[in-house]
């Protein structure tokens, strides 16, 4: 060997020894800097419930764990607690009682990139299904979009048990799981998942209660004998009320932000439009309180009927309910009585009237 040769062989192995030195200092300084986060006692806000959370597991079958994924089947506490700071208001809204609701802890922190097969397939499950991550930097539980920068130390990927279209299947909680810890097993992550069978339990009882307290009160207001009322004597009477024409062609009197207290609609099948309001006539048009979405829904239907006796003197029209027949102090004490029975349930339940998971589940 040549004195060139051997002086090459020397510097390309000092070049070897350096990297890997660099290499070996820079994940020390990553370890440092990010292993609180991955620390088996890190304390984990979205699960400081009033009983404690994952205390409590069951068996799993084959069928619940993914290879590779280190899985465990625990209840969920039914109650989040909201802790300044740790989470944002979506994550909050989040529990065992109202969504299927898979954790990864990751091998390394990841961006919401990782979660790729998840976001190709969000839409599948006919329910609306959010991923919150555990961020390296804030030690704080927020909403993960597919575009999100973030680096993530955990995710919490929930899938809505019911809404007005009514409970998840079980095969569809057992699609949606599969697809999960697919994930999971691509990325090493390990993963907490609720009993299949427990969870529908969930859904069947969260859509039975929501069937019972979900009430629309309508209020019918027609004119007189053959007549028809003109579109644009309705658009400026409600005016005067603060209501507008929104996009589903309905007028809505909004509150401070932007929902909807109660709206009117047209008796006739034609949906209310910019464009022909002033040609537009209809045989009589309704008042309607969607009860679960709203806050203080027996303070609203005052208000709303203060608003239909209102349009009654300035359209020259009659209240009437759906037989056409004319509304009574009776009748309308016994519909202010129902919607006290179903704000009292609702209250009883956590579920605030017109509240964010009352909005949720009611959609």
């Amino acid at each position: 060997m040549s004195e060139l040769q051997a002086a090459l062989l020397a510097i390309g192995f000092g070049v070897i020894v350096a990297v890997y030195v660099f290499g070996w200092w820079q994940q020390r300084r990553y370890r440092r800097k990010f292993g609180e986060a991955f620390k088996p006692g890190y304390a984990d806000a979205l699960y400081q419930a009033h009983a404690g959370a994952l205390n409590q597991e069951s068996g799993a079958t084959s069928s619940d764990v993914a290879p590779g994924a280190e899985s465990h089947i625990a209840g969920l506490s039914d109650t989040v607690p909201s802790i300044p700071g740790l989470l944002d208001d979506s994550c909050s809204l989040l529990n065992a009682r109202s969504d299927f609701i898979i954790e990864l802890r990751l091998a390394e922190p990841s961006h919401a990139a990782v979660l790729d097969g998840l976001w190709q397939r969000k839409f599948d499950f006919r329910k609306p299904v959010q991923v919150c991550g555990l961020t390296l930097a804030e030690k704080k539980w927020e909403r993960v979009i597919a575009e999100s920068q973030v680096l993530y130390g955990r995710f919490r990927i929930a899938l809505q048990l019911a809404d007005r279209s009514g409970a998840i299947s079980e095969a569809k909680l057992a699609d949606f799981r599969d697809l999960v810890l697919g994930v999971a097993r691509l990325i090493k992550a390990d993963t907490t998942v609720p009993d299949i069978r427990e969870t529908y339990h969930h859904a069947v009882e969260l859509d039975a209660f929501c069937a019972e307290v979900d009430q629309m009160v309508g209020v019918n207001l027609v004119p007189p004998g053959e007549r028809a009322l003109a579109g644009g004597k309705v658009a400026q009477a409600v005016a005067l009320l603060g209501m507008t024409l929104e996009a589903d062609g309905a007028f809505h009197l909004p509150d401070a932000q932007g929902h909807s207290l109660f709206s009117l609609i047209n008796q006739d099948s034609q949906p209310f439009q910019h464009l022909t309001l002033q040609t537009v006539h209809t045989p009589g048009i309704t008042l309607l309180l969607d009860v679960p979405r709203v806050e203080n829904p027996v303070s609203l239907f005052d208000r709303m009927m203060e608003a239909a006796r209102i349009l009654s003197a300035e359209l020259q029209v009659n209240l009437v309910d759906d037989h056409r027949v004319a509304l009574s102090d009776t009748g309308l004490a016994l519909i202010r009585t129902r919607i006290t029975e179903v704000e009292k349930k609702m209250h009883a339940r956590g579920i605030e009237p017109g509240g964010r998971q009352a909005r949720r589940l009611f959609s």
